[in-house]
């Protein structure tokens, strides 16, 4: 009974272990994503900022004021706006790490239940399933 129990456990906790990696993977992936899909935005928006101060240029006067603080003010709205969404992508990034820390936490409890070899496989699963 006490050998089932173990195996029980054992098999359990490394079922599990493949699930908790891929999500530490997708963490880091969102966490990629979100840093290039700002650069891509930031890029952009300067071009499109290189563009209207270039359509600008034809124009004289007040009405050239006002494009070129309308081609700033654009500028800054679409940097802000990809700023934001990558502090979103970090703090869900960060949310699921939290996460998977105190899911670490719980199955190291559930380890201490355990002894000898069962305990040692029992920790090392948890810490490989919620920590890289």
């Amino acid at each position: 009974m006490k050998l089932t129990t173990h195996l029980t456990v054992a098999a359990f906790a490394s079922c599990l272990a493949f699930g908790a990696y891929a999500e530490n993977e997708a963490t880091d992936a969102a966490k990629d994503n979100a840093k290039a899909h700002y650069k891509a935005a930031v890029h952009q928006a300067d071009e499109h900022y290189k563009a209207a101060k270039a359509q600008c240029k034809a124009m004289s006067g007040n009405e050239k004021d006002v494009c070129m603080k309308q081609a700033k003010a654009d500028h800054d709205k679409a940097k802000a706006d990809a700023k934001a969404h990558r502090t979103e992508a970090k703090a869900e990034a960060d949310k699921t790490e939290d996460k998977m820390e105190a899911q670490y936490k719980v199955a190291k409890e559930k380890c201490d239940a355990l002894s000898g070899d069962a305990k040692d496989a029992c920790l090392a699963q948890a810490k490989q399933r919620y920590q890289q």
